[in-house]
C-alpha cells in the first residue's frame, strides 16, 4: 500500500473509533446529523474516523475548478484535487487544515482501503436507484444490505472481496446488462458529505452499516470477459449525456488512424480514457479496442497497447 497512512485507527477502542469491519462512533453518528454527513468536512471525518483512506476533489461551488488536471471539462465536484494513489489520509489534523483551507469535496482512495482480514475494497456505482438490484434479480439473487452512500442519481455499496482477486473498473459478463459501474484498484469515489453540481448532497444510508463481503455471483462475473456482442456494441449507444463528446472524440481519432500511426494515436486515446478513468468517467477500453481493429489493427497487439498506456497513467486495466 502507499500513501500516508502513519495514523490509521489501530482498531476498536474505548472512544469507539474502528477499523472498517464493523462498529461506529456515535459521536460522529450524531454530529453528522444522524442520517447523513451535513457538510464535507463532517464526512471526511467519519470516513477516517472509520479507516477509509481520504483525499480532497474539486468542490463545485469553489470558484474554479481545482483539480490537478490541464483544462477543465465542466464536470465539477469529482476532480482529484491531489495525486490521490499517494496522497490520500487518515490524520484527522490534516484532514481539518486541508478542508479549512478552501472548498473540497472528500472522496476515497479506493485502492488504499484494506479490510478487517486485508481484504480489498470494491464499490458498485448505480447511475439509477435500484439498478443493480434489478441485476441482481435478472440472476435470481438477492441484493445484500451492505454500507451504501446515496448519491445525485443513485447509490455506492461498499464491499470487501480477496486480495487475490485482481479487480479493476470493468465490469465483466456485466456489460450491458448493469447501469453503472464498479470501483476497484487504482480508482476512488466521492464520498459522503460531498456536494454534487447538482446540488445533491451524498449521504450515508445507515452509518451503523459496514461493508460486506461482495457475494460470490458479483466476483464470478466482474472476473468473467464479456461477451463478444457486449465488447463489440458501440459505447454511445449507452453513453451518458456528459461524457457522449469527449468519448466519441477518443474513438473517433483511434478510427481516422492511418498505417503507420496506427497503434501511436491508439497509445495517445488510451492514455486520456485512462485519465477519464481515475475521474470517474465511463471506462471507453472497449470501445477503443473495436475502434483499433476496424481502423485495421490486429486486436491482440491493440489490447496490449490500451493495457499499456493504462499501466502507464497508473490505472488497472
Amino acid at each position: 500500500m502507499t500513501g500516508e497512512n502513519t495514523n490509521a485507527p489501530a482498531g476498536t477502542g474505548a472512544n469507539g473509533v474502528d477499523q472498517l469491519g464493523g462498529g461506529s462512533n456515535d459521536t460522529v453518528a450524531q454530529a453528522a446529523g444522524a442520517r447523513k454527513p451535513a457538510t464535507p468536512l463532517d464526512g471526511a471525518l467519519w470516513l477516517i474516523r472509520h479507516g477509509f483512506p481520504v483525499f480532497p476533489c474539486d468542490h463545485p461551488a469553489a470558484p474554479r475548478c481545482t483539480g490537478l488536471h490541464k483544462t477543465c471539462d465542466g464536470s465539477r465536484g469529482k476532480h482529484p484535487a491531489v495525486a490521490f494513489t499517494r496522497a490520500w489520509t487518515r490524520d484527522e489534523q490534516r484532514v481539518q487544515e486541508t478542508f479549512a483551507r478552501g472548498l473540497r469535496n472528500p472522496a476515497v482512495a479506493v485502492g488504499a482501503c484494506s479490510g478487517p482480514n486485508g481484504e480489498r475494497l470494491l464499490v458498485v456505482d448505480s447511475d439509477r436507484v435500484g439498478a443493480i438490484e434489478d441485476v441482481a434479480a435478472a440472476r435470481g439473487e438477492r441484493w445484500p444490505a451492505t454500507m451504501r452512500v446515496w448519491t445525485a442519481k443513485g447509490h455506492h455499496d461498499y464491499f470487501w472481496y480477496p486480495a487475490a482477486l485482481r479487480l479493476g473498473n470493468g465490469l465483466g459478463a456485466l456489460k450491458g446488462q448493469f447501469e453503472g459501474d464498479v470501483r476497484a484498484g487504482n480508482a476512488y469515489v466521492i464520498g459522503p458529505g460531498a456536494l454534487h453540481a447538482t446540488g445533491s448532497v451524498y449521504w450515508l444510508d445507515d452509518p451503523e452499516r459496514p461493508p460486506l463481503h461482495a457475494p460470490a455471483w458479483l466476483l464470478d462475473a466482474l472476473g468473467t470477459q464479456p461477451t463478444t456482442a457486449a465488447r463489440r456494441q458501440s459505447w454511445w449507444d449507452a453513453a451518458r449525456p456528459g461524457d457522449y463528446d469527449r468519448a466519441r472524440g477518443l474513438v473517433a481519432f483511434v478510427l481516422d488512424s492511418r498505417p503507420g500511426t496506427r497503434n501511436n494515436r491508439l497509445f495517445w486515446a488510451a492514455c486520456r480514457a485512462a485519465e477519464d478513468a481515475l475521474a470517474g468517467r465511463e471506462d471507453v477500453q472497449d470501445a477503443l479496442l473495436t475502434a483499433a481493429v476496424r481502423a485495421g489493427l490486429d486486436e491482440r497487439e491493440a489490447l496490449a497497447t490500451i493495457r499499456s498506456a493504462f499501466n502507464r497513467m497508473g490505472v488497472t486495466a
